[in-house]
């Protein structure tokens, strides 16, 4: 039975000594924490004389026969018992009846052994308990987790439990660090538990404070996205013509974003809300995937643009219209007589062959100019406007958002 039975609530002191933090997991959302736990309070019955007033101090063979509180750790998932060559538990007992109960836990968060079913606190547990995450801001985010300890029988009537020295009763190792997180902040509270059914618990918090660390995410996450979207927009300067080098190239960078993508989100847990991380990655994604369907458009507008141009050039002209060719004068010696209805040159002499193969070499000469300044003409015309507007359009809009992206989020 617990001391003063019948009589006020026992006040019992808890103070705690925090030993390392480790792995913490977003998936499961939980994480492992090893500490000393030690009780305080006083139980008449077992004071006794001493002349030197000098304390008792007993292992946990002692503790299974007297009264110590029933702590246990709320919202646990799971939970098992370390056993080492002895029983890591310590009573030690001042003449005056004052009893120090110290015992040594491993705590894996979300955590909180169910001690309960009249067991005491063992002596040596790891447990899986609950710490509530909000990854509306991952991975620029900063989560808060609470330890909760609180008595599994007596009601705020029969035990009161409190911080011994308020805040100072939480200490910490300086030398705990973790690889995703910066611990930004221990401290301790006190609030009541109302249960329906048996009434009211008090209940102690351990909070801590974790932020996040971003260089990980950035070499893993951001900078890759940022890459593929620059990539992306290499095709903006190959020519419109050449589709073997612009399609792959925009189906790769989609594809490698879908990957990025894919990762980031195997790592996390299912929650139904969208992430920082997520609109970073999903616009960057709109960004790759509008240079594809930009490059559509330009060999959509390039095909329709050079059917109308040889339609054009297959047009008959009308004859009329054409101004009549003049005859070459080589030596002087012919004149527009010369040349009949169907086109021959007639001489005096009957010599018309050499005429004609000078006329001939002539309009040769004339078109194979002709044919050199189209295909220079068609060098110059190999960029669409599309394709420039882009080159200015795309990136500008991209550095825009990451301004916007990182004055929210950062």
């Amino acid at each position: 039975m617990r001391p003063g039975f019948g009589g006020p609530a026992i006040p019992v002191g808890v103070d705690v000594q925090v030993e390392s933090l480790d792995s913490i997991s977003e998936v499961d959302m939980d994480f492992t924490m090893t500490l000393y736990l030690r009780h305080y309070w006083k139980d008449e019955r077992l004071s006794f004389p001493s002349t030197n007033n000098q304390s008792m101090t007993f292992d946990g063979r002692l503790v299974k026969k007297i009264w110590v509180p029933d702590m246990f750790f709320v919202h646990s998932k799971r939970s098992f018992i370390h056993d080492t060559t002895t029983d890591n538990v310590m009573l030690r007992v001042q003449p005056d009846g004052k009893v120090l109960y110290s015992l040594s836990s491993e705590c894996r968060l979300q955590c909180f052994v169910n001690a309960g079913e009249g067991q005491r606190l063992p002596d040596r547990v790891t447990v899986t308990a609950m710490c509530n995450m909000d990854f509306s801001r991952f991975p620029l985010d900063t989560q808060t987790c609470s330890l909760e300890i609180e008595s599994y029988a007596y009601t705020e009537d029969d035990l009161m439990l409190y911080w011994k020295n308020g805040n100072d009763s939480l200490k910490t190792d300086e030398r705990i660090s973790l690889s995703q997180f910066l611990i930004q902040e221990f401290h301790t509270t006190t609030k009541l538990a109302f249960y329906s059914s048996t009434g009211w618990y008090n209940r102690l918090y351990i909070n801590f404070t974790l932020r996040r660390h971003i260089f990980f995410f950035l070499l893993q996450t951001y900078f890759p996205a940022t890459l593929m979207v620059m990539l992306s927009w290499v095709s903006f300067w190959i020519d419109r013509r050449a589709v073997p080098a612009r399609v792959p190239l925009g189906i790769t960078t989609v594809l490698t974003m879908s990957t990025i993508i894919t990762g980031v989100n195997a790592s996390m847990p299912r929650v139904s809300y969208i992430k920082a991380v997520d609109i970073y990655l999903w616009v960057s994604f709109v960004f790759v995937f509008l240079s594809v369907l930009e490059y559509a458009a330009v060999n959509y507008l390039t095909t329709v643009q050079e059917r109308k141009e040889r339609k054009l050039r297959d047009k008959p002209a009308c004859a009329c219209s054409l101004p009549q060719p003049r005859t070459m004068m080589v030596d002087g010696s012919y004149n527009d007589g010369d040349v009949n209805e169907l086109g021959h040159f007639m001489s005096e002499d009957g010599d018309k062959q050499d005429r004609m193969m000078v006329q001939l070499a002539l309009g040769s000469e004339r078109g194979s100019a002709r044919r050199k300044n189209q295909r220079y003409v068609s060098m110059r015309i190999d960029t669409h406007a599309i394709d420039k507007y882009s080159r200015i359009i795309f990136p500008g809009a991209y550095i825009l958002f990451n301004l916007i992206y990182w004055s929210i989020f950062s």
